[in-house]
């Protein structure tokens, strides 16, 4: 049996009961009978404005994904700019003007820089900067700019037209190892005033707009500060939405109605190498993808001059053209005469040739080569201003551009201009005639453009101070409001495990979890936490936190917990603590993102904790860990369920034997490998007071920590009564036993050596310390090394003292004075984790790690597999010694026949 192509298939409409089946037939005889006498394209036509009244008038259909390729504002409602239109287009040149210069004069010292991307989105920010982004310096905290990376060099233009840098931090442009320099997209870390959040790397941007304009919704509704009046305002790259974390989280915008966001896609059809979409559109495929995501879409493609064009077109034949060209002709028909325009867009249809008969060559030139929506600011304008209004739903403006606008033919579309990074003499003069400024051939020295200022007093100028006094002060800008040091928390939550578990096995997840408890509950600190968790609160052991400290949603709870009933039900609450992102580590970050600098962005210190598989911290999210460092965030990062061989039957995908490494690169993350419950307490106490207490120079207080925790259940002992010894868990080494404090009673003269071991390893040294004492003879003394980074962090700092002719002693080296024997190090990682310190350890220094690929098996097992069970410790320790001459070389080949090894 075969079926007819082309015939009506099934709907979900044929489910449905139709209770009057003549209506319906009479209806579709005349959406037929329209198409037979007027043509596909108006039965097309009138279908599309009935499903527009329909939804119009909220009748339950599925919505429109696509438009025409037309603005969604036509010009007879644009609402009249509130300003001097005319001072404004002058601002915005010379704007262009020194960004252009500045990108060309930092081309001679082979710094890079990216000229093309202000000059397309000029007046998407100089609309928005006169207009309607709020600065710091009015009532609450202002609006929160996500500024492009590659549009830096305008918005420094407009700090120095605005008398916040001078020309020679324009010069400085990417040169900044002297000082007084511009990094080249927007560092906080490097530029704290001026620059709030990193954008770059792509993609960042998007996701962190959505999750800031998320928490500020969650700071308002916990009553921590009333912060409705802040919008977030995203400028993104068309080709950065290719990016997975450009558009993950549009949903939640939608869901949870963020219609305190706004995005503006900066469309200019290219991206890095040529189209972003050279077969296709990439503003319908956009406009597609976020209407579908619940988002409200208003569409800038088009400037003034094409309203008579549309006038002309009286059969749809324009609009029609308009959606069939792919994104690659649009852009030729930039770089191509009048006659080409006439022969390759009017010539395939008949009523376009009629209407191209009716406009001149100019008039094609200057629809084509420079009128587009994203140019003019009263379309602009008018997208920004519909877009705050809009209520119950965040909004995208999708704002068509030429990429290199007003740098002349040579920029102007082409292929190569993200790559290209300067402008001839001859191409700045041009530039200069084109944007109608008062600079003279004269001002060209020596071959080199200058800079160009008006004045202080000039009337651009102080219409720009105006204007941004109205609005709230400069922007963007980055302000920390003097906020007093948040109070310590009583010891008792810290020393709850000082006395060991007993007879009660805990793992360190486990007391973490305990220790959040107790802290959440501070009367003074305690609603300042902020749970994060992927989904996995449970796994952790963090169920118990829902009834009483709520997750969050601005729902609240609409249904009735299928767990009602129990003690620790599915809580949800409009002012809940815990943030439970679902299943997305990005979104998780994102959200501590946001948290970690609400001192800075809302004046409110939060403290953020996001716990979370640790294999899927630094090795998915790491680039956004490093954007936390860049934006000076400050909270605690929990990489649970750590280790390569602790995490039994997972397997390799979850088998962490690595992280440690790889936030040993980053300088804002201090890193820690607790082994007890106890050390657990005192680095979060010091980790308190350091980010959030006492007040502190910034690049002190501008950290995070990072510490991973296991899920094995392990007694944990009581914290050893000697001195120093919080000192050496901050520093990240202490004695933990000798093999006569643990009731070993070696030989007067045996052989000795040092076990350095972190997390959960250090339970194998001590069981290898045992070993060695009772089968072999050898005494053995157990450290326990909290952070392998910070103690090598200490002595590359006694290293640089060095130079400066200071002398230093690094702490690892001092912990292990006098120590006698050999040291031989353990992790659960790989080896290259406790071998960050070895030059530094003046004893004969060796180690064992998890190296390689991670396997399901028993915890013994992979212990066994990897070599870092308490046996295999024991083989090492006697090889070691051995090559000292201190015990018999055939003790080693005893002990691995004996173990199995």
């Amino acid at each position: 049996m075969t079926t007819d192509p082309n015939a009506i298939q099934p709907s979900e409409l044929d489910q449905l009961p139709d209770r009057d089946p003549e209506e319906t037939a009479e209806w579709q005889a005349s959406l037929d009978a329209v198409t037979e006498a007027a043509g596909p394209h108006r039965a097309a036509y009138l279908m599309r404005r009935t499903l527009e009244r329909a939804e119009g008038a909220g009748l339950a259909l599925p919505k429109l994904l696509e438009t025409d390729y037309v603005n969604t504002i036509p010009t007879a409602a644009e609402p009249a700019v509130d300003g001097d239109e005319a001072l404004e287009q002058r601002i915005t040149a010379w704007n262009r003007w020194n960004a252009a210069a500045m990108v060309t004069r930092g081309s001679k010292y082979g710094v890079g820089g990216h000229i093309a991307t202000f000059a397309s989105a000029a007046w998407l920010y100089e609309t928005g900067f006169n207009h309607f982004f709020r600065g710091k310096e009015g009532d609450g905290s202002g609006d929160q700019l996500y500024i492009q990376g590659h549009a830096s060099p305008g918005i420094y233009a407009r700090a120095f037209l605005d008398g916040r840098i001078g020309e020679q931090q324009l010069d400085n442009f990417r040169r900044e190892a002297g000082g007084n320099g511009l990094p080249s997209y927007p560092h906080p870390r490097r530029l704290p005033w001026l620059w709030e959040f990193p954008t770059v790397s792509m993609g960042l941007g998007p996701i962190s707009a959505i999750y800031q304009a998320r928490f500020n919704r969650y700071l308002t509704s916990r009553g921590i500060k009333d912060v409705s009046d802040s919008h977030v305002w995203a400028f993104l790259g068309d080709g950065e939405m290719d990016e997975p974390e450009s558009t993950t989280a549009l949903t939640l915008a939608s869901r949870e109605q963020l219609d305190n966001l706004t995005f503006v896609i900066n469309c200019n059809l290219q991206r890095l190498d040529g189209p972003v979409r050279a077969n296709f559109k990439i503003v319908q495929e956009l406009e597609a993808q976020f209407r579908g995501a619940g988002w409200n879409v208003i569409k800038t493609l088009w400037g003034t001059a094409w309203d008579e064009l549309f006038r002309l077109d009286t059969t749809g034949a324009l609009v029609r053209r308009l959606r069939e060209v792919p994104d690659a002709q649009v852009q030729t028909y930039q770089t191509r005469d009048a006659a080409y325009i006439r022969e390759d867009f009017f010539g395939k249809d008949p009523a376009l040739v009629e209407m191209a008969k009716l406009l001149s060559d100019d008039k094609i030139l200057e629809c084509f080569h420079l009128s587009r929506g994203g140019h003019e600011s009263r379309k602009v304008y008018a997208a920004y201003k519909a877009a705050l209004a809009h209520k119950g739903a965040p909004t995208v403006i999708l704002a068509q551009t030429v990429k290199g606008h007003t740098l002349g033919e040579g920029f102007a579309s082409k292929n190569a201009n993200h790559q290209m990074k300067k402008l001839t003499v001859d191409e700045f003069k041009a530039m200069r005639d084109r944007l109608e400024l008062p600079i003279s051939d004269s001002q060209f020295v020596d071959g080199q453009v200058p800079y160009v200022h008006p004045g202080a007093d000039s009337p651009e100028v102080r219409y720009l101070q105006e204007r941004r006094a109205a609005l709230g002060g400069p922007a963007p800008a980055r302000r920390v409001h003097p906020v007093a040091p948040l109070p310590q928390p009583a010891d008792k939550a810290f020393a709850a495990f000082d006395k060991g578990s007993g007879s009660q096995n805990v793992a360190t997840t486990m007391a973490f979890v305990r220790l959040v408890k107790d802290l959440v509950r501070d009367k003074e600190t305690g609603r300042r936490w902020v749970p994060i968790v992927p989904d996995e609160a449970r796994t952790f052991g963090m169920e118990s936190l829902f009834p009483s400290l709520g997750i969050y949603s601005p729902m609240g709870q609409t249904y009735e917990p299928v767990d009602r009933d129990q003690l620790m039900y599915y809580k949800e609450a409009k002012n809940g603590q815990i943030f439970n992102e679902g299943i997305t580590e990005a979104g998780a970050m994102a959200e501590f993102v946001a948290a970690s600098t609400s001192y800075a962005t809302h004046g409110e210190t939060m403290i953020p904790f996001y716990i979370y598989y640790s294999m899927f911290g630094w090795q998915r999210t790491g680039d956004q860990m490093w954007q936390l460092g860049d934006q000076l965030g400050r909270g605690f990062l929990v990489g649970a369920t750590a280790g390569r061989t602790t995490l039994t039957g997972e397997g390799l995908q979850h088998a962490d034997g690595h992280s440690p490494v790889i936030a040993a690169t980053n300088p804002a993350a201090l890193t820690y490998d607790p082994a007890f419950a106890y050390e657990i307490g005192v680095i979060v106490k010091e980790g308190l007071r350091r980010m959030f207490g006492e007040a502190l120079p910034d690049e002190d207080q501008n950290v995070f920590y990072y510490l991973t925790v296991y899920n094995e259940p392990l007694p944990q002992p009581a914290k050893p009564s000697a001195a120093g010894i919080d000192e050496g868990i901050v520093k990240g080494l202490y004695r933990f036993n000798t093999a006569e404090s643990a009731g070993l009673s070696p030989a007067a003269n045996a052989p000795r050596i040092q076990l350095l071991g972190s997390g959960t390893a250090i339970h194998w040294a001590l069981k290898a310390q045992k070993l060695l004492a009772e089968e072999w003879g050898v005494a053995a003394d157990v450290w326990s090394a909290t952070s392998w980074t910070e103690l090598r962090r200490d002595a590359m700092e006694a290293d640089e003292a060095l130079l400066r002719g200071e002398d230093r002693v690094p702490f690892v080296r001092q912990a292990l004075q006098g120590a006698e024997g050999p040291v031989l190090a353990v992790s659960d990682y790989m080896r290259q984790v406790p071998d960050q310190i070895a030059q530094w350890v003046e004893q004969d220094y060796s180690s064992l790690g998890a190296d390689g690929f991670g396997l399901s098996d028993t915890r013994d097992a992979a212990r066994r597999h990897f070599g870092v069970d308490a046996e295999s410790i024991v083989v090492a320790a006697l090889a070691q010694l051995a090559r000292r001459g201190e015990v018999q070389a055939a003790s080693v080949k005893e002990a691995r026949e004996k173990y199995g090894l």
